[in-house]
């Protein structure tokens, strides 16, 4: 009888689990990423969900991943991430919108405009996208990049390395490409120095503090921020 009713409850409980439905479109938080043509102009946590967007030349469409029925279901997308971060943080963007595509297709973040030959790309954790970007839903804690003149570069930096480092003593940074599996980038600059062969760089720093490093090279876009706490 004991058994009976066991079974009993544990189908239930199956049962039940099953049943629950999560609604769509609950937002989640993004790693969000913007570089410009000379600065990073956004980089932090953002949270998103799919929503109706308005730009200045495209005028309000929604942009849920649906769009184009990317997805049968409406969730936060890259592009809802973007228009987060600018309502929030107080930066303008603009996109014209493609009907063809039922997307935006952006033209200008925080005043860093498009060229005849230079136009932003949009990347998901260091990969483009295969679709617009409110056509790409997005995960939690993925990494959403926007960069300016992206189909130019020929690296996408990523900057690894210790969190906690100590005044005056050495620590070593790794600079790769993240588009290109990870391969080690020479030449790359971090804190004033440049990276070896194998991408890596040895820092000192001189004073205790907060640092968020990053990694540069002329051909190529500038690394995610990496947060190095400088004890005395």
């Amino acid at each position: 009888m004991l058994h009976s009713a066991l079974a009993i409850l544990f189908y239930f409980l199956i049962s039940t689990v099953h049943s629950v439905v999560l609604p769509p479109n609950i937002g989640t938080v993004v790693n969000l990423r913007i570089e410009g043509v000379t600065r990073t102009i956004f980089e932090g946590i953002v949270f998103t969900r799919g929503h109706n967007v308005t730009t200045a030349s495209g005028g309000t469409h929604h942009c849920d991943g649906t769009n184009n029925n990317a997805s049968p279901l409406p969730g936060p997308t890259m592009t809802s991430a973007l228009d987060d971060a600018a309502r929030i943080h107080k930066f303008d963007w603009d996109g014209t919108f493609f009907t063809e595509f039922d997307d935006f297709f952006i033209t200008s973040i925080d005043g860093d405009t498009q060229t005849d030959t230079q136009f932003w790309g949009i990347l998901l954790n260091f990969q483009f996208t295969p679709v617009g970007g409110c056509q790409q839903e997005v995960k939690t804690l993925d990494n959403a990049l926007f960069a300016f003149d992206a189909f130019s570069k020929v690296h996408f930096l990523k900057l690894t390395g210790p969190n906690i480092a100590k005044v005056g003593k050495p620590v070593t940074l790794t600079v790769t490409d993240g588009l290109n599996n990870n391969a080690p980038v020479a030449g790359a600059t971090v804190e004033g120095e440049t990276t070896d062969a194998n991408g890596q760089v040895t820092v000192i720093f001189t004073s205790a503090g907060v640092i968020q490093a990053k990694a540069e090279k002329d051909d190529s876009i500038r690394s995610n921020a990496l947060v190095v706490v400088v004890a005395p």
